[in-house]
């Protein structure tokens, strides 16, 4: 299987998630704007979101895949059948207890999430409201996460890359038709989150059949493989929460700023999202099974190599994406969120907070490829202690920046952090002997840095003054985002083109 085909299916899948994800926030910030209801569903649902990172899609993914993949190469199918199914009893039950432990302490959960709305009563009642609708998210989304690691470790990794999709849809619709029949209107968009989850887990229960995969709940604390799976997520907890602990502090600040920085901070993320995505989460999904393999087989060459290539990649494509969301972060942000009632000012606010994200977006998409690189081993360690360090200095980062740059500081701290984050793992990679780069690597910076600097040109001129985006109608913008974009997309691809890049060189085979 060629794993530059698979990224280009999961990232496919990704991008039309993103896509209807951008249709989605244009439709909430047009019926909605960025006020009270925004930021009281924005604080709602960040917390089961968080905790749907945290343990669903974070450590338990990175704890499970690579044991799973043990158990097939090693072990069978039918032992991997049998690990599946005393996971998911496990983890059913522990989730169902979480949900329900959610939706009775709900006002506490808000209140230490965004102490700033309990000198709003309304506000905070709302927020309370919104978290017991969509607190059920986590319940689904982790058996989601366990389809999901099931199905990339037997290579279909196509139904796991699209189920994000269905999600938005539940949102589009909820949000246009339903929000009416709503005595509060935001509520629809609580209940989206709730519908969404739950069609994301019916949509992979067929593919999990065709595979022979799909679990009978079972129990058995002393099964060694569910031991070893809660062994190593309980590390893994610590290392992933890093970034989410991070931004549910952030939220504990902004909740404390003016009104609207909560949504601005979150419009913002989402357009980071985006690059963040397709590519990040696209390219740890594809690595872990493949790398966990290598390690299951003691073929640590190609491991090494597979890391070289996710990395090349992973330079190759995030870094213009973080260049542009700088250069054209207004003409974005307008052609997407403003109207109806997402204000001028929301934009530039808006704005600043994307332009801080961006400065750490490769950070943060490096480190979803080498995280991989300790987990595919089994090594969660080292990525915690990393972590652990770098939740410190977002922290200090925190109160240093919020002062002078409000809501952007916030932004940027945890921009700094990421790419803090990232170096060190790398460190950890080259000083453990896991990694060893390839030759060519002075070459390909120089060749990427031209290509960059040209796109960085194009875009700056194509773009035009800000405050014209803000004047046109929608589909000039649409129009001229869309030559802005081609433009610097052109310029980049082509340059690499000339300099000798070129697609054949990336082509690689998925472990055996």
């Amino acid at each position: 299987m060629n794993l530059l085909k698979v990224l280009a299916t999961v990232s496919g899948m990704t991008l039309l998630s993103r896509i209807l994800g951008f249709v989605r926030d244009f439709v909430i910030a047009r019926v909605f704007g960025a006020g009270l209801m925004t930021d009281a569903f924005f604080v709602a649902f960040k917390l089961p979101n968080l905790l749907r990172r945290l343990f669903a899609e974070g450590a338990f993914s990175q704890a499970f895949v690579p044991i799973l993949g043990e158990y097939k190469n090693r072990l069978g199918d039918a032992e991997a059948k049998r690990l599946v199914d005393r996971v998911a009893g496990l983890l059913f039950l522990a989730l169902l207890a979480v949900t329900l432990l959610g939706m009775v302490g709900a006002p506490l959960l808000v209140y230490i999430s965004a102490p700033g709305f309990a000198s709003e009563p309304d506000k905070f009642a709302l927020t309370v409201e919104l978290t017991r609708v969509t607190f059920p998210y986590i319940l689904f989304m982790s058996l989601v996460a366990l389809a999901g690691g099931v199905l990339n470790t037997w290579n279909r990794f196509a139904v796991p890359a699209f189920t994000p999709v269905l999600l938005n849809l539940a949102f589009i619709g909820m949000a246009m038709f339903a929000a009416p029949w709503f005595a509060r209107p935001v509520l629809a968009l609580g209940w989206a989150v709730f519908l969404g989850g739950a069609l994301q887990l019916a949509f992979q229960i067929p593919s999990l059949k065709r595979i022979g995969m799909l679990p009978r709940f079972s129990l058995d604390w002393r099964d060694a493989g569910v031991r070893r799976i809660l062994k190593l997520m309980a590390p893994a907890v610590l290392g992933v929460s890093v970034a989410q602990v991070s931004l549910l502090i952030n939220t504990i600040f902004a909740s404390f700023l003016e009104t609207g920085s909560v949504s601005w901070l979150y419009y913002a993320d989402r357009l980071m999202e985006f690059p963040s995505g397709m590519l990040g989460a696209a390219l740890g999904t594809i690595l872990l099974p493949s790398l966990a393999k290598y390690h299951a087989n003691e073929n640590f060459d190609e491991y090494s190599r597979l890391l070289d290539w996710g990395l090349r990649l992973t330079l190759l494509l995030a870094a213009p994406a973080a260049l542009a969301l700088a250069i054209i972060a207004v003409p974005l942000i307008a052609t997407l969120f403003h109207h109806g009632a997402f204000a001028t000012d929301d934009v530039f606010k808006t704005r600043d907070a994307l332009m801080a994200y961006s400065v750490g977006l490769l950070g943060l998409i490096l480190v979803k490829v080498l995280a991989p690189g300790f987990y595919a081993r089994q090594n969660v360690r080292t990525p915690v202690k990393i972590g652990l360090v770098t939740l410190g200095v977002t922290q200090m980062l925190n109160f240093t920046l919020i002062g002078p740059l409000q809501h952007a500081g916030l932004a940027l701290s945890i921009s700094l952090a990421a790419c803090l984050n990232a170096a060190l793992l790398y460190r950890g990679l080259r000083g453990q002997g896991i990694y060893t780069p390839q030759p060519g690597w002075r070459a390909f910076f120089i060749k990427l840095a031209l290509a960059l600097a040209l796109m960085g040109a194009t875009l700056w001129l194509a773009g035009g003054h800000p405050e014209q985006w803000l004047e046109w109608r929608l589909g000039e913008r649409l129009w001229r985002l869309a030559r802005v974009i081609g433009c610097g997309a052109g310029v980049y691809f082509a340059t690499l083109w000339v300099v000798g890049f070129r697609l054949a060189d990336f082509r690689r085979r998925a472990a055996e």
